[in-house]
């Protein structure tokens, strides 16, 4: 059993502030990505939350405000299961705000009934992984710029239960919601690492980590029975500020300055598995990726 101090992210806290920094955090109206959104805001941060249901935004970024005493929250509408809102939130991005310092990728669809994405991409690999991935390049100049900047991936220990299928990648042979949530989960941790890679140099580093177990309305597409199961072991699941803090973390951490591609969880570097370590398997589906989104990113 984790000691309680472990389950709690340790002792980690930081007073760095983030004055005259913007970031951009993906689902952040609601769960893990709401309380990020809290605490950046808290920094000093200019917030930029990019969501789905601009309604709930809109109420979230009024209590944020309301929370932080930061005035300079906006949201913008992002909608990851279609690339027209994915390109056309990003226009907006590069034309409206002079910086991104740093961008966190934390929406996320679990373990739903099959379903499709706009662009017919099995919905937990488009959401999660291509709507992520192509929000990250068409951010990635702005980011250079902005240098020294940081991109986060809300991955999760999930990774472990599948596996990349680079010949059945939309799941259409067969569909488990748990393989193809750990499908998508498995490819951020990989893209982390090939994208840490690229930017080299750049001023630009990326961590990929996994929040805990948390409450949140990640569970709405479970069972009754395991949604009761998960209420009954609710002692061991993180609350949402507990479940941020991995994210805040990668976001503030000084130490992580000269760190890049690792995978973190309770405010530390982790292990991840074998499978999130292969650098010929995270090439081939670097290039499915860019293919299957019409881009090209070298």
């Amino acid at each position: 059993m984790h000691s309680i101090r472990n389950v709690f992210c340790g002792q980690w806290s930081s007073s760095v502030r983030l004055d005259d920094k913007t970031v951009i955090i993906t689902g952040a109206n609601t769960g893990i990505g709401k309380e990020t959104a809290r605490d950046l805001a808290k920094r000093g941060a200019r917030v930029v939350m990019a969501c789905r249901d601009l309604e709930k935004a809109e109420a979230a970024r009024k209590e944020l405000i309301e929370d932080s005493g930061n005035q300079n929250i906006v949201a913008n509408k992002l909608d990851l299961s279609d690339t027209k809102s994915i390109r056309a939130f990003a226009e907006l991005i590069n034309k409206e705000e002079k910086q991104v310092n740093i961008l966190i990728n934390n929406a996320g669809i679990m373990m739903c009934p099959y379903s499709k994405t706009a662009d017919g991409f099995e919905m937990q690999f488009g959401v999660n992984h291509l709507g992520h991935f192509l929000l990250t390049y068409l951010l990635l100049d702005l980011l250079k710029k902005s240098a020294p900047s940081r991109i986060i991936n809300v991955a999760s220990v999930a990774h472990t239960w599948g596996s990349i299928h680079l010949d059945d990648i939309n799941s259409e042979k067969g569909y488990s919601p748990r393989r193809a949530y750990g499908q998508s989960k498995l490819a951020n941790i990989l893209c982390t690492r090939s994208l840490a890679k690229r930017l080299q140099g750049s001023g630009v580093t990326v961590y990929s980590l996994h929040p805990g177990v948390v409450q949140s309305e990640l569970f709405r597409n479970l069972s009754k029975p395991v949604q009761i199961a998960v209420k009954v072991f609710s002692p061991f699941t993180k609350t949402t500020i507990q479940g941020a803090q991995t994210t805040i973390y990668c976001a503030v951490e000084p130490k992580l300055d000269n760190e890049s591609g690792g995978y973190y969880s309770d405010c530390a570097p982790a292990q991840c598995s074998s499978e999130a370590l292969d650098d010929e398997m995270a090439q081939k589906l670097w290039e499915l990726s860019c293919q299957m989104l019409g881009i090209t990113w070298d």
